[in-house]
């Protein structure tokens, strides 16, 4: 892969990789200060109960214990929402029921009381010594349950938004969305062929290695600084402001580095409780979440139901398509319907579209984003479904999708219309590789395809990029940095400054020291971000060529500039460099140049990928091995090719554990497997090399024609394991995960079909 850029489009080492690796990087967890307290949360052992009192004047007398908060410790709330940056709104008060429970728990694992102690140890003992009585309450444990007529509420207060009238009756249904284009009904008439399957998926967890931590300290002056690993620092802000009523300018919020967040980190519950101990004891206090916290009371995905129909006629075209999508989004309404319904079949070109969704309470904590946060499921069950229409056609499974695949000018499931996209390039590039072409060998063996899409976040971003007195250039944000932000910026900078790499410096600052910026989610950074980026350099370099005309004694008009030089056009003796303009505005008193820049509300940028996988299934045991894996995926432009590699790689291993392993398992709405030991995640024993293939199909409104990368990556792996499982064996996986124990009796129950077929 060659590159017409200097810095873009090259592999350039991470700006961050030796401080993580000999142990300099400080996390969350690493915040030590003077008079330090350390926090604790005492949980409900009850999925849903009722709170009849909670006694805990025992704790306070433990010696050590400064401090016990419960939900009475909470302002109230005027207005239950709020909207951050105008882009992102929140229910404050669905909120406030998360962070400490509030005459009723939610789920297993649901905030009671928070206490702060002069030690770990004495924080956990006092947490014994509090005495809650409970009245056990019938358990909602899935979405299905929760949508019967029969079912008690949830939230006696909730009723179910729409886009029509509000309904007369309080439901625990959280939302409800109806689109349809075109005529199905017709769509369906004119098909030779239509399919129609159900699909459940499992809850699963974002599985990032670094548990949640923040540590917060309340002067006497009443402003408070907080520390934390968080997708979004301005986020966290504006969620402890509104929670807690302090105004946004007395709060700062301090990135540390963060080890993995895919989307877990928008939570804010962990900090808002630290800066309540904090305020109460006017110490700084420490919260560090164990494991077992993690995987019970912060935001896993949404499990869900799908039933997916689809038409087409004999040569292939798809006519019509009807989904239904139920997600669960556990204890309070909020779930990624919406995001589900937007990208779900926006691979397709398909004219007459139907889709139902709901977003459904359950007795479960609430769910959070998960890479590209519910498009895997639905890809899972509409990838199936082409699948097994493809077969009824007769057609190569991959030639139906290059029959029917989404092109510019089609639309999105919410009838956004596609500008330039890369999807068709994806699929010429699979039916090119090697690897599609190579064939299989070996008893039990199976290939299977899948393609999928994300829609690419937008949301506010902003960026500064100042100029040095010695030239060199240093780019500040708060955006936080999970996928290589800071290398890729540094990339930006250096290409639009036409400056040498290690002239450019970027530093992840506090929201007192960076202008507003959304959460590092839904692969936004690179482009959104980077966008700002590419704005801030423009205006530095504006501002740059301003400073530079009179000491040239020409117009700023007629200044060119390139590789460090800055020259008149009408007289090419005229010239002065990049850093005798720098050093001149600094030894003038000039004042620092400061480029700035924003984004907001760009256009969306798609991103389009494919998976091949071969599988061999073991038939005495199901297990499922993965032999060989290729992932195709359009970039625009790959900033910094072996960063979108990793992101690659790193969204097949994950899309692995969603297939094949991992799931909660819930026991009468009890989490029997809080553990990384019963939770399984795949291993390096687990995964293949997995090859990667990198398309380039510029995005019209990115800078240098970026595309986001790290959500598309994990949507189409269960779909594509399950169609190699099918390959291999004949049966058909319309559950996930797909473990050893439900392929072995799929198998059985196929082995049984095929005997009674044969009346024996």
């Amino acid at each position: 892969m060659t590159s017409k850029y200097k810095y873009l489009g090259k592999t350039t080492e991470a700006v961050d990789a030796l401080e993580k690796v000999i142990g300099k990087a400080a996390f969350g967890a690493d915040i030590h200060l003077p008079g330090m307290l350390y926090g604790k949360v005492l949980r409900s052992p009850h999925p849903h109960a009722k709170i009849k009192s909670i006694d805990y004047s025992k704790a306070l007398t433990l010696e050590g214990v400064k401090a016990v908060i419960t939900s009475k410790d909470l302002p109230s709330l005027e207005d239950a929402r709020a909207s951050f940056g105008g882009e992102l709104t929140m229910d404050l008060g669905q909120i406030r029921k998360l962070l400490l429970a509030d005459g009723k728990t939610l789920f297993d694992g649901h905030a009671i009381a928070a206490v702060a102690a002069t030690s770990l140890e004495i924080a956990e003992q006092a947490l014994e010594l509090i005495n809650v009585d409970y009245e056990i309450l019938p358990v909602i444990e899935n979405a299905l349950q929760a949508m019967r007529p029969d079912t008690p509420l949830i939230h006696p207060d909730l009723y179910t938004r729409t886009l029509g009238e509000k309904p007369k009756a309080p439901s625990n249904i959280g939302t409800m969305l109806e689109h349809q284009r075109g005529d199905p009904e017709k769509g369906f008439a004119e098909a030779d062929v239509v399919v129609e399957e159900s699909f459940e998926t499992a809850m699963v967890h974002q599985g990032y290695i670094e548990p949640q931590a923040c540590a917060a300290w309340a002067d006497g002056d009443g402003k408070v600084t907080v520390w934390t690993s968080t997708q979004g620092i301005f986020n966290t802000r504006d969620q402890i402001a509104a929670l807690l009523k302090i105004t946004r300018g007395r709060l700062n919020v301090v990135p540390m580095e963060i080890g993995g967040g895919f989307g877990g980190k928008n939570d804010n519950l962990l900090q808002t409780l630290t800066v309540m101990l904090a305020q109460k004891t006017g110490r700084p206090v420490k919260m560090i979440m164990s494991r077992d916290e993690v995987f019970r009371a912060t935001g896993p995905s949404s499990p869900a139901y799908f039933t997916v129909k689809v038409g087409a006629k004999k040569d292939g075209e798809i006519t019509a398509a009807y989904i239904k999508m139920i997600y669960d989004s556990g204890a309070v309404p909020g779930g990624p319907l919406h995001l589900g319904w937007v990208a779900s079949c926006g691979a397709y070109s398909i004219p007459n579209l139907k889709i139902d969704g709901y977003d459904v309470v359950s007795n479960k904590p609430r769910v959070q984003p998960y890479r590209a946060p519910g498009v895997t499921p639905v890809v899972f069950a509409i990838e199936t479904t082409m699948d097994i229409l493809a077969e009824k056609l007769g057609m190569d499974t991959l030639k139906f999708r290059l029959r029917n695949c989404a092109k510019e000018g089609d639309y999105m499931p919410d009838d956004q219309k596609y500008a330039r996209i890369g999807l068709k390039e994806v699929l010429e590039r699979v039916a090119s590789h090697p690897h599609w072409n190579t064939p299989l060998e070996g008893p039990n063996r199976g290939r299977g395809l899948a393609m999928g899409m994300w829609t690419g976040a937008t949301l506010s971003s902003s960026a500064l990029v100042m100029v040095n007195g010695d030239g060199s250039a240093t780019g500040v944000s708060g955006q936080v940095d999970l996928t290589g932000t800071r290398t890729t910026t540094r990339q930006i900078i250096a290409e639009a400054l036409q400056l040498p790499l290690e002239k450019v410096q970027v530093r992840v600052a506090d929201t007192e020291s960076t202008p507003y910026t959304m959460t590092s989610v839904g692969s936004r950074t690179t482009y959104a971000f980077g966008t700002a980026v590419y704005r801030a350099c423009q205006d530095a370099l504006a501002q740059m060529k301003a400073r530079a005309a009179p000491q040239l004694l020409v117009d700023v008009g007629d200044i060119e500039y390139a590789e460090g030089k800055f020259w008149s056009k009408k007289d090419l003796e005229k010239a002065v460099s990049w850093n005798e303009v720098a050093r001149n505005t600094q030894t003038r008193g000039e004042g620092m140049v400061t480029g700035r820049g924003s984004a907001t509300r760009l256009p969306i940028a798609p991103e389009f990928n494919a998976h091949i996988v071969d599988v061999e299934v073991d038939p005495e045991t199901g297990k499922a091995s993965i032999k060989r894996w290729t992932a195709v995926q359009d970039a625009g432009l790959a900033v910094n090719p072996m960063q979108v590699e990793g992101q690659m790689q790193g969204g097949v291993t994950q899309g692995i554990g969603w297939g094949i392993s991992e799931y909660y398992y819930y026991d009468k709405g009890k989490l029997r497997n809080p553990t990384f030991l019963d939770y399984r995640m795949p291993t390096s024993l687990d995964v293949p090399m997995i090859d990667t293939s990198i398309v380039e199909v510029p995005a019209p409104d990115g800078p240098y024609g970026i595309r986001g990368v790290g959500e598309a990556c994990i949507v189409c792996p269960p779909a594509a394991i399950a169609s190699a499982i099918y390959r291999a064996t004949g049966v058909r996986m319309n559950k996930l995960p797909m473990t050893p124990e439900a392929v072995f009796w799929a198998i059985k129950a196929k082995e049984k079909q095929l005997v009674a077929a044969d009346g024996h």
